[in-house]
């Protein structure tokens, strides 16, 4: 894992999309890809000779040149190797276009308060169908030690099988692993096999099997991140079409919209 894209777009969570980014890179010496949107509102759409939406533009593109400016400047200070890819248009769609040789994708997992660029929306998108894994930070963050805590959520799936695997490298450097199995008596892999793998890679886990029953899964993760003092969770992503998250309300989505700690998400 060595190059690290990040969304760059002036809003109240950049600043936590940068240092975790930041931090990334410094960890795995690294490279970073800044990819700088334009936003364009989806109401403006086929209608920029209309004066408003054309205002509405222009200004969205004046903040993002003065943006760039300023963090070009902060980048020449900060000990990360950089380049910078400019793109307008849906942030989803030009984050996956610059995404084909990145390893890691870094992005908001929601913006409170902010209703354009919808963070969550951006997040399950390029989790569904970028291919890459991506890092869904807080918008206070202000770090992420690598070096930390660490808790992946299994619960015996392909996907939860896939998040382990894209996790190894960052995974070398925790100082604790813990395998989190929210029992229901559904798992058929168990949380055992998986600290097995992980030994083959040198990793110590700790295996920790909550009953699931009666209790939301999304609960348990948080009461376990909190207990723990984990850094970031580590968990596969929509397991059924994003539609169904949003309507039945997945595991997966709440964690996306309220995970204390950044989330590594793979689908």
């Amino acid at each position: 894992m060595k190059n690290i894209l990040v969304l760059v777009h002036d809003d109240e969570g950049q600043e936590a999309r940068l240092q975790v980014a930041f931090d990334l890179v410094r960890a795995v010496r690294g490279h970073l890809t800044c990819v700088d949107v334009v936003a364009i509102p989806v109401f403006v759409g086929d209608y920029l000779g209309a004066g408003g939406d054309a205002l509405l533009l222009a200004d969205e593109q004046a903040r993002e040149t003065a943006n760039a400016t300023a963090l070009k400047q902060r980048l020449g200070h900060e000990d990360v190797p950089y380049d910078w890819i400019d793109s307008s248009g849906d942030p989803a769609d030009c984050i996956r276009a610059a995404a084909k040789l990145a390893d890691l994708i870094v992005v908001n997992r929601r913006l409170d308060g902010s209703w354009y660029p919808d963070m969550s929306e951006i997040t399950s998108k390029l989790v569904a169908r970028s291919g890459r894994p991506v890092m869904a930070v807080p918008g206070d963050a202000r770090r992420l030690d690598v070096t930390g805590n660490v808790v992946i959520a299994w619960d015996g799936s392909d996907l939860a099988g896939s998040a382990m695997r894209e996790a190894l490298p960052l995974l070398g450097f925790a100082k604790s692993v813990t395998v989190l199995q929210v029992d229901d008596g559904s798992v058929k892999v168990q949380a055992a096999e998986a600290a097995t793998y992980f030994a083959r890679h040198d990793i110590v886990a700790t295996v920790q099997i909550e009953d699931g029953r009666g209790q939301k899964v999304s609960d348990i993760l948080r009461t376990v991140i909190a207990a723990r003092n984990a850094n970031y969770l580590v968990m596969g992503g929509f397991d059924h079409a994003r539609w169904v998250e949003s309507m039945f309300g997945g595991t997966t989505a709440t964690m996306v919209d309220h995970s204390p700690v950044p989330v590594l998400l793979v689908h």
